[in-house]
């Protein structure tokens, strides 16, 4: 019976309606998204490149996803001379607080390690895992790169609120955990795509008080994962002084 109860609370949490005037981005860019899953239309070759300022970076996957869907943005980083590395969790299910314990820990103990603060580098809801870190724990981070990471506005101005409450169990603005909806206190540079079928680009820009800087990536939702346009422009943000 617990366990027919609960499933009957997330279906609820799954059902319900969405707030008025808010929506996702239309049913075409989301459809577009399977084409991104399957890899078609990525460029083929990602740029070569040498980082000015090599630095240790951890990258933090989307909800549902696991690391190896960032493979392709760590073996760049890699190449290009920096300490790059996933976040240590395998998949993104949504956050509690222990997974923000052992993230401070992870993110501590690298800076410790490296002598030097990290660059977090978060797709989607892993975006909002690293905007969160940086708030808690801001010596150790030396800025926050967010790719279509709904930050802004409305949480549920997307088309995957209702998938993360079935799955997680909390309403998407509810989280188990205490949050600081602000700009973190170091640079923060927002990856946003017209393109995105999940994520409404709205949020994922934000407005200006809400991030140092907003970037504009042609690609789909799936793409900020391992898209070569979106690997490069992490590579540049990741050499530019703020």
């Amino acid at each position: 019976m617990g366990a027919s109860r609960e499933m009957a609370r997330r279906t609820a949490l799954a059902r319900q309606p969405r707030p008025e005037g808010v929506s996702g981005p239309p049913l075409k860019l989301l459809l577009a998204e399977l084409g991104a899953l399957a890899g078609r239309g990525l460029p083929r070759e990602v740029p070569s490149h040498v980082a000015r300022n090599p630095q240790p970076v951890m990258l933090l996957p989307g909800f549902g996803a696991h690391p190896g869907r960032m493979r392709r943005m760590e073996q760049a980083l890699l190449a290009a001379g920096h300490e790059a590395q996933d976040w240590g969790m395998g998949f993104n299910l949504g956050p509690t607080e222990a997974n923000f314990v052992f993230l401070m820990r992870r993110v501590g103990a690298l800076a410790r390690e490296y002598g030097e603060p990290v660059a977090l580098v978060g797709w989607s809801l892993g975006g909002l895992f690293a905007r969160e870190i940086a708030h808690r724990q801001p010596d150790s981070v030396s800025r926050v790169i967010t790719m279509g990471t709904p930050f802004s506005g409305d949480r549920r101005a997307n088309n995957a609120w209702r998938a993360y409450q079935l799955i997680t169990g909390h309403a998407v603005d509810e989280p188990p955990i205490e949050c600081e909806p602000s700009k973190p206190p170091v640079p923060t540079i927002a990856l946003w795509s017209p393109r995105d079928g999940v994520v409404a680009p709205r949020s994922a820009c934000g407005w200006p008080s809400e991030r140092d800087r907003a970037v504009a990536v042609r690609c789909n939702h799936l793409g900020f994962a391992n898209d070569p346009r979106v690997i490069a422009e992490v590579l540049r943000q990741l050499d530019m002084d703020y």
